[in-house]
């Protein structure tokens, strides 16, 4: 089996090709550019330096949100048109959990933080259970749009250590040394943001279990309105 994963939904734009059990490439960026200017030339790269023929993979897996509104646009607009001209059916990975996987096997509490702005994180938190040769991922706290004091609360009923990543834990570390009620930890440089190897990885586990997509079919899961809209509804209401 060969799965493509594309993630695209946060500062990070990560391209991978992961074949059976081996990760065979991965070109991931996190500096400055927008994802317009640098995912397909990415996979293109990618392509070149395999020597991929696109229409030997199975599927794309893409991360589908939550995420920045652009940048989840962005990857499922390339998403869509790769799915379209290649008759190959999409993955949908949420992009927390996804973030999740790149802790595979974790002891602890995996809590992915992706900054909302506001005093707000997208948020859910995961646990590792034993299934078969190694780990199925089962969500404790549902993913959604949270304020970071209500979600540390959350956390600290659950009586368990945590592991915290995403680009949300740098904005938020003080709140969670402060507010954090048990023991925890920060995931390290490597394992701590978006990689498209834990999309195409975790795809490749939704892929075996039927949960695939048309191309026509994906839409990006948003989770909240933009702030656009929200403040057209505001105004409406005013």
């Amino acid at each position: 089996m060969k799965i493509l994963g594309m993630d695209s939904s946060g500062l990070v734009a990560s391209v991978a090709i992961v074949e059976d059990e081996a990760l065979v490439a991965e070109y991931t960026t996190n500096y400055k550019k927008t994802h317009s200017q640098t995912l397909l030339p990415m996979l293109d790269e990618l392509r070149n330096m395999t020597e991929l023929d696109l229409d030997t993979i199975d599927a794309i897996a893409i991360a589908s949100g939550p995420g920045s509104f652009t940048g989840l646009r962005i990857g499922s607009a390339t998403a869509k048109g790769l799915g379209l001209a290649l008759g190959k059916p999409l993955v949908e990975v949420p992009t927390l959990e996804g973030l999740a996987w790149n802790l595979w096997g974790s002891e602890r509490i995996v809590c992915p933080l992706m900054d909302a702005r506001r005093n707000q994180v997208y948020a859910a938190a995961y646990e590792f259970l034993p299934e078969g040769e190694g780990f199925a991922l089962n969500t404790v706290i549902p993913r959604k749009p949270v304020d970071i004091g209500d979600l540390l609360a959350e956390l600290t009923l659950l009586g368990r250590s945590v592991v915290f990543l995403g680009d949300g834990v740098p904005v938020y570390r003080e709140a969670i040394r402060e507010k954090c009620g048990v023991p925890c930890a920060l995931a390290p440089a490597g394992s701590n943001r978006q990689r498209a190897a834990s999309i195409a990885s975790l795809g490749a586990v939704y892929y075996r279990q039927g949960k695939i997509v048309t191309a026509a079919e994906h839409r990006p899961e948003y989770l909240r309105k933009s702030q656009a809209e929200q403040e057209s509804e505001r105004r409406q209401c005013s």
